[in-house]
């Protein structure tokens, strides 16, 4: 880690390399998505953006109302003219809750056969002394357990996916900055892993960034040989929902002088679902904003996956999902 590497994620030099003008209308016709953390910030933005290319999109998250909205908002703010794509909400899913994860996975397999990338988008900041039903730390359990539940159900439709179309599956895992600034050594804590409650805010969030970096690392060496690409990628420094809980004085110093319009993340999620530059080859690969190939500079973060972290972490996840399966 250094100065300049972070300085560089805050403030990406050059323009995004993947924006909606690279997303011919119409192109996505037959194609399935799902977002979650859909109904506002960086997801919305991303919906919008996907709407004309005639994706079938699932818009993921807790609430009925607020997805509802959304999806009446994207619908009706849309060119009335070309291709438009089919809104279908997904609501009832609380990653932070794993008892609401396989009842929204079902209703999206009651009404599918395929899918073709899942952006996990949804995130949370957590208070000291939060932690899930299940007694997880709660940006762990919120951020990376409950979107690595929702995703291992998905892998026979992401393998369907990508069986019947030119084109692999892909899932993305979103990261964060605050891997570099916050995260502990190697990544994750381990022995902190079956603490239960928040410590502190800030280290526990990167922690559970990096969980979602060592998971995109496992689920390329996993789905690799069925077709899915599985990559993490650090949207950018963006204005979304996650300060709600900040003061105003902050935010507005945020807004003004660091934080971007959430489209940019959206930017770096697409050149994440659908860039060429993604082949099998970069299959686990880092991406930085605005749409760059780099790996995260923590370098003992993957010292920490050559010494078998990810696996264990991915095994660990595993061990506590298995009662919601």
């Amino acid at each position: 880690m250094s100065l300049k590497t972070i300085w560089q994620q805050f403030f990406p030099s050059g323009s995004p390399t993947f924006t909606e003008a690279d997303l011919v209308p119409g192109s996505q016709v037959g194609k399935v998505f799902i977002i979650t953390g859909a109904n506002s910030g960086i997801g919305k933005e991303l919906t919008k953006f996907l709407y004309p290319t005639g994706a079938t999109i699932y818009l993921a998250g807790r609430s009925e109302e607020r997805i509802t909205k959304a999806i009446a908002e994207i619908e009706s703010t849309a060119s009335t003219s070309g291709t438009r794509g089919i809104l279908k909400p997904l609501h009832g899913l609380d990653f932070s809750d794993l008892r609401t994860v396989k009842p929204a996975y079902e209703r999206f397999a009651a009404q599918e056969k395929e899918l073709h990338i899942i952006w996990n988008n949804a995130a949370m900041g957590c208070a000291p002394g939060s932690s899930t039903p299940q007694g997880l730390e709660a940006h762990m359990g919120a951020n990376a357990v409950g979107p690595f539940l929702f995703t291992t159900l998905l892998v026979p439709f992401l393998r369907a996916g990508a069986k019947n179309s030119t084109q692999p599956s892909r899932v993305v895992w979103t990261g964060s900055v605050q891997i570099e600034m916050n995260s502990p050594p190697g990544g994750i804590d381990f022995p902190r892993l079956n603490g239960g409650k928040t410590v502190t805010q800030y280290i526990d969030y990167a922690a559970s960034k990096c969980g979602n970096l060592f998971l995109a690392h496992e689920g390329a060496a996993r789905w690799g040989d069925q077709g899915i690409i599985s990559v993490c990628q650090n949207p950018g420094n963006l204005y979304t929902g996650i300060y709600a809980g900040e003061h105003w004085l902050f935010v507005l110093f945020l807004k003004t002088f660091v934080l971007y319009h959430a489209k940019y993340g959206t930017y770096t999620m697409m050149f994440a679902g659908f860039s060429e530059k993604i082949t099998m080859a970069q299959n686990g690969c880092y991406i930085w904003p605005f749409g760059v190939i780099k790996p995260n500079s923590r370098q003992d973060v993957y010292r920490a996956i050559d010494e078998g972290n990810a696996k264990k972490l991915w095994d660990w996840c595993e061990e506590k999902v298995r009662p919601f399966m």
